[in-house]
C-alpha cells in the first residue's frame, strides 16, 4: 500500500513492495512498532512488506536500522495476542542491538521481529504519541573532555526519564566494564593514562507494557593526560671527591592550570630511603663518602598519594684521595726549648695534632712514643686533622712522639716531635737553722728555702713581715740559704717565694721568737744567786774560773750580766763548799775586764792555763728585790 511521505518521519523501505511505505499511520510488525514509538511516530493500522523482504528503517533520509527477511533469527520468545476467542497476532521475538551513526549521534534500540499468520487483523486500539524529533536520543552519555592522572572522573549514563532504566552497562573501546542497576554512573577514583579511550552506554528500559527496548549512546573520548613527567635525577656531581657536598635534584614539571598542585620527593640509594615526603626537590650529602657510592633514584608523589612516578637511577661514583704528607704539632706550646722544641707544661692539657694535606674518607690517626713505640692514643674520623688530649701531663711524659694516618690506601708517619715538660713552682719550703735550741739575739740564722721539683733556673725571695730580706738564685735547681745576725727586732713572721718563669708561689709562714740569750756565767752554792762560785759556760760545757788577776772589775761585768746590783767582794771559791769535781775544767785563766764589757765571755783573757780548782774565783753581788 502506497503513501505519501510526511515530512521529517520515519521511512520503512522493502524492495519487493510496489513503492516504499512510510511511517505515518501505520505499522506492519512489533519491531516496526517498537521503531515507529522510539522515533516518536503515530500508528494506527497494519502495512506490512512481505515475508522474504528486507526491512530497511530511515530517520531523514539516513539509515537508522535495517534487517532483511524473514526474522526468525535469535528468537528469545513467542507471544500470542488474543480478542475474545480470535487470535489477533501472534509473534516470535528476537533482541536485536545493533548502532548505527547518524552524524555525530548513535542510535540503538532492542526491539521485536515478528512474521505473521496469513490474516491480517486490525492492531489493538493503542496510539502513542509523538514527542521528540527522530534525530534526538532519549540516552545521553557525559564524558570529561579530559582529565589528569589522579584525578576523579565520573562518567554519567542520563535518560530522558532515569525512572525508567531498569539497568545501565557501560563499555570502553567496546569492551564491557560495569554494570548497575538502574541510573548509576560509572566513578574512575583515581585517573590513570590507561583510563584513555572511548566511552558509551546501554540502558534497558521499559518501553510498554511487556515491552522494554535498549538505548545506546554514541561514544565520546576521554582524554588521561599526563599531571607531570616521569622526574629525572641530576647530581651537582657525578664523580665528586670524597668528603665534598653533592646535591639531587628532582626534576619534573607541572600543567600550567595544575601549577598549585603540591608535590612531595622522596630519595634513594641502593633500596635506601635517604629522605622522605619533602616539599624540596633537591637533597644534599653535605659530605659524601667513598660508602655513599651507588645507584641514587628520585620519586615525586602528588600531595594526597595519588599519582606517583620514580626517576631511572643514576650511578655517582666517589672518589678517595690516599692521604700524604701527616705531620704533627703540640698544642698549646709554652714556648721553645734549647732545640727548639715545644715545652709543655707539668699540670696542664697537653694536645697532639695530627694532621694530613691530602686525604679524604674516614682516615684512623695513632699516636705513639718514639723510645718505646708504645700508642698512646687511636681516632678515626672523616677529618684531615684530629687531636688526641692528655688531660694532665707529667715530667714523665717528655720525650719524641710521631703520628700515623691511613684511610685504607697505607699508612703514612710524620716526622717525630720532641716534647719537653716543664715543672712549674708547686709549693717552696721554708725553714730557719739557729746556733742552739732557741733564737737569741746575737745568733746567726740561717734561712732556707726550696721547691724540690721545680725546673731551673729558680729565684728565691725571703720575706719578714711581707719585706724583702734578699733575692737568691739556684741556677741549677734546689735550694737556696740566707743568713741573717738575729736583733730583738728580727722576732716575727718569714716566709719565702720561688719563682721559675712557670709559675709563683709562697711558702708557709714560720714565726721565729728571738729572745736575749740566757746567762753564760753563774754563781753556784752560795744563799742566793748573786753570790758564790764562779763558773762560765764556753760550748755548751761549764767550767771554773782562776783568781789570777781577779778584782772587782771583773766582778762587776759578772753582776751586771746576771741581774744583780753592784759588785761587793772578789771572795775565793772555797768559801763555797762542797769542792769542784775535777772534772770540771778551769776554762778562764785571767780575765782582763775593764767594768764596762756586757758579758764576762766579751773580757780579754790570757791564754796560759796553770791553775787548779783550790784557786777557783768567787763573787758577791748585791741582791735587787723582784717587784711584782
Amino acid at each position: 500500500m502506497a503513501m505519501g511521505k510526511p515530512a521529517g518521519v520515519v521511512e520503512v523501505l522493502s524492495p519487493t513492495a510496489a513503492s516504499r511505505w512510510w511511517w505515518s499511520d501505520g505499522v506492519d510488525s512489533v519491531v516496526e512498532a517498537a521503531a515507529a514509538i522510539k522515533l516518536g511516530v503515530r500508528k494506527h493500522q497494519w502495512i506490512g512488506p512481505q515475508t522474504q523482504d528486507s526491512l530497511q528503517v530511515k530517520c531523514n533520509g539516513k539509515h537508522v536500522y535495517k534487517r532483511k527477511a524473514p526474522y526468525a533469527g535469535g528468537i528469545t520468545s513467542h507471544q500470542r495476542k488474543y480478542r475474545s476467542t480470535s487470535l489477533l497476532w501472534e509473534s516470535s521475538r528476537e533482541n536485536i542491538s545493533q548502532p548505527h551513526h547518524v552524524g555525530k549521534r548513535k542510535l540503538a534500540f532492542t526491539t521485536s521481529l515478528s512474521t505473521f499468520v496469513p490474516w491480517r487483523l486490525p492492531l489493538l486500539p493503542l496510539s502513542f504519541e509523538a514527542s521528540k524529533n527522530c534525530t534526538e536520543d532519549w540516552l545521553s552519555i557525559s564524558v570529561p573532555h579530559h582529565a589528569y592522572e589522579g584525578d576523579q572522573v565520573v562518567i554519567r549514563c542520563t535518560g530522558q526519564n532515569n525512572g525508567d532504566i531498569k539497568r545501565v552497562k557501560y563499555f570502553k573501546n567496546s569492551h564491557h566494564i560495569a554494570t548497575y542497576s538502574g541510573s548509576s554512573s560509572y566513578t574512575i577514583d583515581n585517573a590513570g593514562l590507561g583510563d584513555s579511550g572511548y566511552y558509551f552506554c546501554k540502558a534497558d528500559r521499559k518501553l510498554f507494557l511487556f515491552i522494554d527496548t535498549t538505548e545506546e549512546t554514541g561514544s565520546k573520548r576521554l582524554n588521561v593526560q599526563e599531571l607531570f613527567p616521569t622526574p629525572g635525577l641530576t647530581a651537582s656531581l657525578l664523580q665528586p671527591i670524597e668528603g665534598s657536598s653533592v646535591t639531587l635534584s628532582c626534576n619534573t614539571r607541572l600543567p600550567s592550570d595544575r601549577a598549585t598542585t603540591q608535590l612531595r620527593y622522596s630519595f634513594f640509594k641502593d633500596g635506601h630511603t635517604l629522605q622522605s615526603g619533602w616539599t624540596s626537590p633537591k637533597f644534599t650529602i653535605s659530605a659524601i663518602s667513598k660508602e655513599d657510592s651507588g645507584n641514587y633514584w628520585c620519586e615525586a608523589m602528588t600531595a594526597s598519594r595519588s599519582v606517583s612516578k620514580q626517576s631511572y637511577r643514576s650511578y655517582i661514583d666517589v672518589e678517595r684521595i690516599p692521604v700524604s704528607q701527616v705531620s704533627m704539632e703540640i698544642q698549646p706550646s709554652r714556648g721553645w726549648g734549647v732545640e727548639g722544641e715545644p715545652l709543655g707544661l707539668e699540670g696542664e692539657p697537653l694536645v697532639l695534632v695530627c694532621s694530613v694535606t691530602k686525604g679524604t674518607g674516614l682516615i684512623t690517626f695513632s699516636w705513639h712514643r718514639q723510645d718505646t713505640k708504645e700508642s698512646v692514643g687511636s681516632k678515626s674520623q672523616r677529618s684531615q686533622r684530629v687531636e688526641l688530649e692528655i688531660p694532665v701531663i707529667r715530667e714523665s711524659h717528655a720525650g719524641g712522639y710521631y703520628c700515623t694516618a691511613d684511610n685504607n690506601y697505607g699508612l703514612v708517619q710524620s716526622a717525630v716531635v720532641n716534647i719537653t715538660v716543664k715543672v712549674p713552682v708547686l709549693q717552696p719550703l721554708l725553714s730557719i737553722s739557729v746556733p742552739g735550741v732557741l733564737p737569741f739575739i746575737g745568733d746567726v740564722a740561717e734561712l732556707h728555702c726550696e721547691d724540690k721539683r721545680a725546673s731551673p733556673p729558680v729565684l728565691y725571695r725571703f720575706y719578714h713581715e711581707n719585706i724583702t730580706l734578699a733575692n737568691t738564685s739556684a741556677p741549677f735547681g734546689g735550694k737556696a740559704s740566707f743568713k741573717l745576725s738575729l736583733t730583738a727586732g728580727h722576732s716575727g713572721n718569714y716566709s719565702c717565694e720561688a719563682d721559675n718563669g712557670w709559675g709563683t708561689k709562697r711558702s708557709e709562714m714560720v714565726t721565729l721568737n728571738v729572745t736575749e740569750p740566757p746567762p753564760k756565767v753563774r754563781l753556784v752554792n752560795g744563799p742566793h744567786h748573786c753570790e758564790g762560785r764562779v763558773e762560765v759556760e764556753q760550748d755548751g760545757h761549764w767550767g771554773t774560773v782562776c783568781d789570777d788577776g781577779w778584782d772587782m772589775k771583773d766582778v762587776a761585768v759578772v753582776c751586771q750580766e746576771l741581774g744583780c746590783g753592784a759588785a761587793r767582794h772578789t771572795p775565793i771559791a772555797a768559801l763555797y763548799p762542797p769542792v769542784v769535781d775535777e772534772a770540771l775544767p778551769v776554762l778562764i785563766q785571767v780575765a782582763l775586764c775593764n767594768g764596762t764589757e756586757q758579758t764576762l765571755a766579751e773580757c780579754d783573757q790570757v791564754e796560759a792555763f796553770d791553775c787548779g780548782h783550790d784557786e777557783d774565783a768567787g763573787a758577791v753581788c748585791e741582791v735587787i728585790p723582784r717587784t711584782f
